[in-house]
């Protein structure tokens, strides 16, 4: 009898029930608000439903991330593996592969112009810079959290683990992934705030036909310039352009569709679910994460209002050619910021189409922040 109820209690005392703590019932209850937001309300669920997972199962399970040297056999976790992949930026250089293989860079190419506005949208990522040095951040933390301004999750990932902050790399790549999911609810007060009824129902002219050797010469002139500048862009700058030139060289189709569906989608669920278990409770519930999350979403606003502002200006020296809204979309956030740009416009005036245009400003905010980025690394000597 002794031995059944010694036996009954070694396996009640094995249950989570008996190992966690307040903080990890926390987690579970975001966990669960994460995948509500993506499953009820459809906020971004390929980003949201496998990070809000690992947060799940990271606050049940704790080892399933535990590394190597923690463990009585030497083995890591799953989990651990997925995120070393992280650590050693593969997982976001391959995002930015697939993501270029996915995306048309005809309306950036057709609209020279639109790369000033992806530039001006990347002033949220420096002030929230020296915003973070001024709450105690040293300055390559700063730097690691800043860059959540560009609402892009791989960079921001990419940039904590060049720069050592793997600390702080489980709330910086939450925070971000959680604004690029919520491009929707954020960006609409602040374009309103910013610009008047008239500018929101301008209509701007049809962007000029590109030809398909503009197409492919652009990601290789792109990829020379950006990187002989900025070397240290290369890993994210390169698989970006080497991406889009599968898809526009048109001779490789296998690997455009390898890179824009099957690759990307594995990546997502490997990158998505070890950087939700990078939450745990005792990682997560702290001073520093709250501080992370607000510095991230005055980072994520001041950007979204330095690009409207900024096609304010060119909307003033155009004679009102240009729709100010479409400089919300030069933050990093593609497509989401784009067709955020589109549902303000068309909710002044249904007949305006602004997609096209504000895909410009936002490809430019995808290499804007990739750059940004570099330039960190190099003031740092990364």
């Amino acid at each position: 009898m002794s031995y059944v109820v010694d036996t009954l209690t070694n396996l009640l005392h094995q249950t989570a029930f008996f190992n966690l703590e307040w903080g990890n019932y926390v987690m579970i209850f975001v966990a669960c608000v994460f995948l509500y937001l993506a499953i009820a309300k459809g906020y971004e669920p390929l980003l949201l439903v496998p990070i809000a997972f690992g947060m799940l199962l990271v606050n049940i399970y704790p080892d399933i991330i535990a590394s190597p040297e923690t463990t009585s056999n030497g083995v890591g976790g799953l989990l651990y593996y997925f995120y070393t992949l992280d650590e050693w930026s593969i997982l976001p250089s391959l995002i930015f592969m697939g993501v270029g293989a996915m995306t048309d860079f005809g309306p950036l190419i057709a609209n020279p112009i639109s790369f000033l506005m992806g530039a001006a949208a990347q002033f949220g990522i420096f002030s929230a810079y020296f915003l973070a040095i001024a709450l105690g951040f040293n300055d390559k933390a700063a730097a690691a959290v800043s860059i959540i301004g560009g609402a892009d999750g791989p960079t921001s990932i990419f940039l904590a683990g060049k720069l050592g902050q793997t600390g702080l790399l489980g709330p910086i790549a939450v925070a971000a992934y959680s604004y690029m999911a919520l491009v929707p609810i954020i960006q609409p007060p602040v374009m309103k705030l910013l610009t008047t009824k008239k500018e929101r129902q301008i209509k701007m002219a049809n962007l000029r036909p590109v030809s398909k050797l503009e197409k492919i010469l652009f990601p290789i002139i792109v990829t020379i310039v950006v990187c002989t500048i900025l070397p240290t862009t290369a890993p994210l700058v390169g698989m970006l352009m080497l991406g889009n030139l599968f898809r526009e060289s048109g001779v490789v189709r296998q690997l455009q569709e390898t890179a824009s569906n099957a690759l990307m989608y594995i990546v997502v669920i490997l990158l998505g679910t070890s950087v939700g278990a990078t939450t745990s409770a005792e990682a997560f519930l702290n001073m520093n994460t709250i501080k992370i999350v607000i510095l991230g979403l005055v980072a994520f606003v001041f950007g979204t209002a330095a690009g409207v502002l900024f096609g304010k200006l060119l909307c003033w020296i155009t004679k009102g050619k240009i729709n100010p809204l479409i400089g919300s979309a030069g933050v990093s956030a593609v497509p989401m910021a784009a067709r955020v740009s589109q549902k303000v416009g068309a909710e002044e005036d249904p007949t305006n189409f602004l997609l096209m245009h504000a895909m410009g400003p936002n490809v430019a905010g995808v290499i804007g922040t990739a750059v940004a980025a570099g330039c960190f690394m190099a003031i740092f000597g990364i």
